[in-house]
């Protein structure tokens, strides 16, 4: 659980009185922008854990650990999920495999435990209530959800309660207002229907029944939804109608984020769009949307200038660590170039560089790569711990 500091309160509270009062955009942005939004540090990257230390057994025999992607913190430990190639309906690797793989690891990279589960792990959060940790698997097509009770050791299969309505499949999980909250990834996949689509949802909001086994899905908005225009500049607080293809990652953002603090947060990756909840699941439910100028994944909030990123490489097969100093609640994200709908079919290339750790402006949208000393890291899953 991340800290909420007295400086982070201040920070909140201005952004309130500045919204409150009416003030103009560009003063509210101007102030932030030079409070909040100095200019980029340069940060430091480890290899806190290399794939091919670790293996897990397949029908070939011992195979090391590859493709890691999200990756969460609880019971003291952090969690990640290793996709070992599997396709994103579940095909198997090329190597005939068809298990990802969790890694339970100190935050010293040195590994406690891990289990496998059939499938391509894409979405994985620890709940900070129950301790236990989720994955959901296949993020086109044949999904499902897996939970994993790390001081016992017990893995449980959960089936989706009906062929998911948006004909996708699943992916990145959050806990937010006592809900479980899970992307609908992929929209159109399986169907006859292309995406964006009014009727398919964006987000599920999902409850388990271990006697069952069966995870019940309920829609929290849709692809086609309507939005208030985050961005500073013209069209500014104007309805607009979102046209999803890709929602991806999601985030509750931290009380402290000088924007949006306290609302929920879905990543439309493809998109180059962050869509904002405010009183999720509610009657007063509305939501805002910021238009990137480049396509991320992961987001994190720094609340501690000591802390540090923990990260993702998924090309690498690695787990690093990118230290500080960092600036309260900067918006950090894993840029993805590659995963925006306009890239070119060969990619990396002109324009389009492998994923980089960025600096998001919460006012306008605008990415600033960040410098990261050491061995070369290119980020997907991150976690900020202080």
């Amino acid at each position: 659980m991340r800290r909420k500091t007295r400086c982070a309160a201040v920070i909140a509270f201005g952004a309130s009185v500045l919204l409150a009062v009416g003030a103009s955009s560009a003063f509210a942005h101007g102030f932030f922008r030079d409070f909040a939004f100095p200019s980029p540090s340069v940060f430091t990257n480890q290899v806190l854990l290399d794939g091919s230390s670790l293996s897990h057994q397949t029908t070939h025999g011992s195979e090391p650990l590859t493709n890691p992607d999200d990756i969460s913190y609880g019971n003291g430990h952090i969690f990640t999920c290793f996709q070992n190639g599997i396709g994103p309906q579940g095909q198997a690797s090329s190597t005939g495999n068809l298990d990802s793989t969790i890694v339970e690891l100190t935050t010293s990279g040195q590994a406690a435990a891990q289990w496998d589960i059939l499938g391509k792990c894409d979405g994985m959060t620890v709940d900070p209530n129950s301790g236990l940790v989720y994955a959901t698997v296949n993020e086109d097509a044949n999904s499902s959800l897996y939970t994993v009770a790390p001081w016992s050791g017990a893995v449980t299969h959960y089936a989706y309660n009906e062929p998911l309505p948006h004909d996708g499949g699943t992916d990145a999980i959050s806990f937010y207002g006592g809900m479980t909250l899970i992307s609908a990834s992929a929209p159109g996949t399986t169907g006859s229907v292309a995406a964006p689509n009014a009727s398919f949802p964006a987000v599920y909001q999902v409850s388990l029944d271990p006697s069952t086994k069966v995870a019940t899905v309920t829609p929290l908005f849709y692809d086609e939804a309507n939005a208030t225009l985050a961005n500073v500049g013209p069209g500014f607080g104007s309805t607009v109608q979102l046209a999803l293809t890709d929602p991806d990652s999601n985030e509750d953002v931290p009380f402290y984020a000088p924007r949006f603090g306290g609302e929920f947060m879905e990543t439309s990756q493809g998109d180059q769009q962050q869509i904002f909840v405010a009183w999720a699941g509610t009657p007063w439910q509305r939501l805002s949307v910021l238009n990137l100028s480049a396509s991320v994944d992961d987001t994190a909030w720094p609340s501690s200038p000591w802390g540090a990123i923990y990260t993702t490489d998924n090309g690498a097969d690695t787990i690093n660590k990118i230290s500080g100093p960092f600036r309260l609640a900067m918006e950090l994200a894993a840029v993805t170039p590659c995963d925006s709908n306009n890239a070119p079919a060969t990619c990396p290339g002109p324009g389009y560089p492998a994923n980089y750790l960025g600096q998001i402006d919460p006012w306008t949208g605008q990415i600033t790569a960040l410098t990261v000393n050491g061995p070369t890291v290119h980020p997907q899953g991150m976690l900020f711990l202080p």
